[in-house]
């Protein structure tokens, strides 16, 4: 089990305290006017867990409050932590206090309050105490190294602002915050329990891997460039052969071959007459270059057409893949069982004599479907290869006309050195001065580290790897997980009577909402209109993942605080009482609330800050405070505010 939240603690200036207790396992309702301090239990929660912002808000917090605190228990384990407001100019206060404490201990005295663990640090073992494993790597936002998950993380699924609990467009908890939604859409698998540990060390490391061989890859690819058998090298046998120094020499020597040519070329005397020109070198490597060139244009509209064709296989296949589920798993035509049985239309129930036709037609369509994505599927992998082997050959191109610009630049720059010069043997001395001090280059970087080429054994240990793991094998866990926890939506979609509660509903982990299949298309969350709806798929929701949390005894912080749930029934400004319709519905979304809490059998905490104030079972029983004007009760006490502040 994870931890639960036992009190909410404020200290003053002066080292008073002032601590909210919680009961743990149960439904707890704060209930007050507006400008109570009732929404800044969530922001003190959130500050105290590690947040990075000051997320404190309100003058008589800011004006009056020195230090904010959470006391948090999981079995008979209690930790107490502690965070200062910022000093001076700061934005937020970058040490906390964390303190293993007695069960049931109070919190400390301002006194004994030693800030001095790091942030980071903080988070760290507030992860550790939510149980959540800092082996397993997730794949990171904007970065290519992967990050732990963390008790940040968690509180996704934990918290509900005021803003946020009826938001058609936000599902979870600082979902609106930039790239935030791409880490929920990350960490989803791991809190729903699709990532295996073990596994995710193997896919880390096959990242890491794939890393390595890249940089391998270009690592090569630059030693060979400045390797001896370098365009410079060549051109210097052609200028000896040109000085009469050596014999013609025959095409595609290797690095070896023309270190030895220029060795022979220097212990030549010098000759005592020019030999004859002969073609012109530079001509022909202009020419070469020419038809390097078109090579390497060719190479790249190969390689862009085979990864057009690759990206449009991917896309035909996520489509396919898509629309097959969705027929597939809803199963509505499924085969009429008996003879005398009569088919029904599978959504209004009625008489359909033509529906074992429809089936029909809609499980050869499937077959079809299969047969394309079989044959597409099959086609992708030899794609890619063929898009390797392009690259590996464009790469090889570079190389040439790297080597090419070599050799026609010491080609130019040892015509323009013996321009002019018509002795045979003072042109061939100055040949021979060129490549000596060439070899002595070359030397230097033969003695010099080398480069081993180990991409065929980090080729081969990607491969094992790859097989190790298996294709698909964290998707179709994470598929089989939300069809589980849709469910449980579903049931409560039919308690709390919402819109689309007699279609499929699901939650869609990759648009972070949820979407009900109707028999007109999908209808997300946005577009199902009305408050009330919104914050019945909100709870019913977070409740159902909740549950689920529990029966894999994820590390997912154990508690839900949802801020004024009622506000689409109940306006801050309207009487305290509510009659009618709403607050029929009100009540029934409080004892949805209580069902999931009893049914989790002290495994789910709720904390609820509510406007509405109802002196019905089970709200009544779950009050744990009342914050009004009329019993001037509030968050911060009346005798802490000494001077005059703005309205919160």
């Amino acid at each position: 089990m994870t931890f639960q939240i036992s009190a909410i603690s404020i200290y003053n200036d002066d080292g008073r305290i002032r601590t909210v207790p919680f009961k743990t396992g149960k439904l707890n309702i704060i209930t007050g006017d507006s400008r109570r301090g009732k929404s800044a239990l969530l922001n003190i929660v959130d500050y105290c867990l590690a947040s990075k912002d000051y997320v404190i808000k309100g003058a008589a917090l800011r004006n009056f409050v020195q230090v904010f605190a959470v006391t948090l228990v999981k079995d008979q384990q209690q930790l107490f932590v502690a965070r200062p407001s910022p000093v001076g100019k700061a934005a937020t206060a970058t040490t906390m206090c964390v303190v293993s404490q007695a069960f049931g201990a109070p919190p400390p005295q301002r006194a004994e309050l030693n800030f001095s663990t790091p942030l980071d640090v903080a988070k760290d073992v507030l992860s550790e105490f939510a149980g959540i494993d800092r082996t397993v790597r997730i794949p990171a936002v904007r970065s290519a190294t992967p990050i732990p998950p963390s008790v940040r993380h968690g509180l996704f699924f934990c918290l509900q602002k005021q803003n946020e609990v009826a938001n058609p467009d936000l599902l979870f908890h600082s979902q609106g915050e930039e790239f935030l939604p791409a880490t929920i859409r990350a960490m989803i698998p791991y809190f729903l329990g699709a990532v295996d540990p073990e596994q995710a060390l193997l896919e880390n490391r096959l990242r890491l891997l794939r890393q390595e061989l890249a940089q391998l890859e270009a690592v090569v690819a630059a030693a060979r460039s400045l390797s001896p058998a370098s365009g410079q090298a060549l051109a210097l046998v052609t200028e000896a052969v040109e000085a009469g120094l050596l014999q013609p020499a025959r095409e595609g020597m290797t690095a070896e071959t023309a270190l030895e040519y220029l060795r022979q070329a220097i212990a030549e005397s010098a000759p005592t007459q020019m030999p004859d020109a002969g073609d012109d070198p530079v001509s022909a490597l202009v020419e070469q270059r020419r038809g390097l060139r078109e090579r390497h244009g060719r190479a790249r509209a190969r390689i862009a057409n085979l990864k057009r064709a690759a990206q449009e296989n991917n896309e035909f296949l996520d489509q396919a893949a898509e629309q097959h589920a969705r027929l597939a798993t809803l199963n509505l035509f499924a085969p009429v069982n008996t003879a005398d049985q009569e088919p029904r239309c599978p959504v209004c129930d009625s008489h359909q004599p033509q529906l074992s036709q429809i089936a029909e037609v809609i499980n050869r369509d499937l077959g079809r479907l299969d047969a394309d994505m079989t044959v597409i599927g099959s086609d992708t992998p030899e794609i890619n290869a063929l898009i390797a082997a392009e690259e590996d050959t464009l790469q090889e191109i570079r190389s040439a006309l790297g080597r090419n610009q070599e050799q026609l630049d010491t080609l130019t720059a040892g015509q323009r050195a013996a321009q002019g010069e018509t002795d045979a043997s003072r042109r061939a001395v100055l040949v021979q001065g060129r490549i000596s001090l060439f070899l002595e280059t070359a030397g230097r970087h033969v003695q010099g580290p080398q480069v081993v080429d180990r991409r065929e054994e980090f080729r081969a240990k990607i491969a094992e790897l790859e097989e190790a793991i298996g294709a698909g094998a964290r998707d179709d866990r994470l598929n089989s997980f939300v069809s589980r926890i849709n469910t449980k939506i579903k049931d409560k979609a039919v308690t709390l009577d919402l819109e689309h509660k007699e279609s499929p509903i699901r939650l869609d982990p990759r648009g972070l909402t949820v979407v009900a299949d109707t028999a007109r298309g999908p209808v997300r969350l946005a577009d199902m209109g009305g408050g009330e709806n919104w914050l019945g798929y909100h709870v019913a929701t977070l409740l159902s993942m909740h549950e689920w949390f529990s029966e894999q005894r994820s590390p997912v912080p154990r508690f839900l605080i949802l801020d004024q749930p009622s506000q689409v029934y109940f306006p801050e400004d309207a009487p305290a009482a509510l009659a009618g319709p709403d607050r029929t519905a009100l009540l029934n979304l409080y004892k949805t609330i209580q069902s999931t809490v009893e049914a989790l059998a002290g495994d789910l905490q709720v904390i609820v800050m509510e406007h509405a104030d109802l002196d019905d079972e089970p709200f009544r029983s779950s009050v744990e405070a009342r914050w009004r004007r009329s019993n001037g009760r509030a968050l911060v006490p009346q005798d802490w505010i000494t001077e005059d502040i703005a309205a919160d």
